[in-house]
């Protein structure tokens, strides 16, 4: 749906999330996407771990790596991207969140991580998030407290920032010169 809020003749577009209440599942509009977007992650970051043994490069470049100077590196992309799935599944299952100290700083640990990750990812069913529409999100963002709903949570908080960071790890990466293209990102489309 499109509305005319906005700048006069630029329409924006609105995502009527009470509209999908309805049919929503929020395990599968979650779970398998941050399972998948970590397992490509993984793959990305094996390249980026062969393109710095093939070339004799200290890890510690790659991992260190930055897109511009004020951005964050390579190791914390992958820490939030990680956060951010684990946070997400535990939140909308009324779970605790499992706690990661943020101490990678190679290759194998980051690897560690996403493993971590998905392994607690995995030990999410369907039945963990039934009734997750009706919660509600509470989060520390720049220093307020932000309430979401659990669909505007998904939706415009978590599935953006999960995307962010692992393209940007992606694109530090191939910045820096790792063999790297849209199938990598994207992964295998057959399953």
């Amino acid at each position: 749906m499109f509305t005319g809020i906005g700048k006069p003749g630029i329409l924006v577009p609105l995502l009527r999330l009470e509209i999908l209440s309805m049919s929503l599942n929020f395990y599968d509009a979650s779970i398998p996407l941050l399972v998948r977007g970590l397992h490509n992650l993984s793959a990305i970051l094996a390249k980026g771990k062969s393109y710095a043994e093939a070339r004799a490069i200290e890890p510690s470049v790659l991992v260190g790596s930055r897109l511009a100077p004020d951005m964050f590196p390579l190791s914390r992309q992958i820490q939030i991207a990680t956060d951010t799935a684990k946070g997400c599944a535990a939140r909308l299952a009324g779970l605790e969140i499992p706690a990661y100290e943020d101490t990678e700083a190679t290759f194998d640990e980051l690897e560690q991580r996403i493993a971590k990750t998905l392994a607690f990812l995995e030990t999410i069913t369907p039945q963990h998030l039934e009734g997750a529409a009706q919660r509600e999100i509470q989060l520390k963002l720049r220093g307020r407290e932000v309430t979401f709903t659990a669909q505007a949570y998904l939706f415009t908080f978590v599935l953006p920032n999960f995307y962010f960071h692992i393209t940007t790890a992606y694109g530090i990466l191939r910045h820096n010169g790792v063999e790297l293209g849209k199938s990598d990102y994207l992964g295998n489309l057959l399953g």
